[in-house]
């Protein structure tokens, strides 16, 4: 199976973590020379799997939640998710990204979930940018670039998907 062409980001990250492989050293191996994505300094390197772990499981996490729930239980998620991606604010500080100049470890990891963003704020009846500008501004920077913004799934189509999980679930 070849990578090299992958056209859809989270697939890829699906793939690589359920057969237990380390994404970061993945990219590193196969893209030494263009695009290292995990710093070589190894505090560096474990911060930056902190924060993808992070991502993978509270991002994830509370994204699904969102849409699941209603009432109080919603309320209380979008909360929770907000104060998450404020988290991340802080940890992004000033930089473009947060891999610094260039595109990182952590930028891939929380821009895989990007697409679905949309989807929580209208399911969840908010918006990420009336309390998270930094996030959405770090977003709209990744999204200029050619190598994100034609890897990522359309957005719409979340929603919809989303709509549909509700109606089979019962939730609406």
């Amino acid at each position: 199976m070849k990578f090299g062409g992958i056209k859809h980001l989270c697939c890829l990250l699906i793939l690589i973590r359920e057969l237990k492989l380390d994404f970061g050293l993945y990219i590193d191996e196969v893209w030494r020379d263009k695009a290292p994505l995990l710093p070589s300094d190894p505090y560096q390197r474990a911060q930056a799997r902190f924060w993808a772990d992070y991502i993978d499981k509270r991002i994830y996490d509370c994204g699904g939640r969102i849409w699941r729930r209603k009432g109080e239980e919603q309320e209380a998620t979008k909360k929770e998710f907000i104060d998450c991606l404020k988290l991340l604010e802080e940890q992004l500080g000033d930089r473009p990204y947060f891999g610094g100049d260039t595109l990182g470890y952590v930028d891939v990891a929380l821009i895989s979930h990007y697409s679905w963003f949309p989807a929580y704020e209208s399911l969840g009846n908010f918006k990420i940018e009336e309390s998270c500008l930094k996030i959405v501004a770090w977003a709209k920077r990744c999204m200029q670039k050619d190598s994100v913004s034609k890897s990522l799934a359309e957005p719409e189509k979340f929603n919809e998907l989303f709509l549909q999980m509700k109606k089979r679930l019962g939730i609406e």
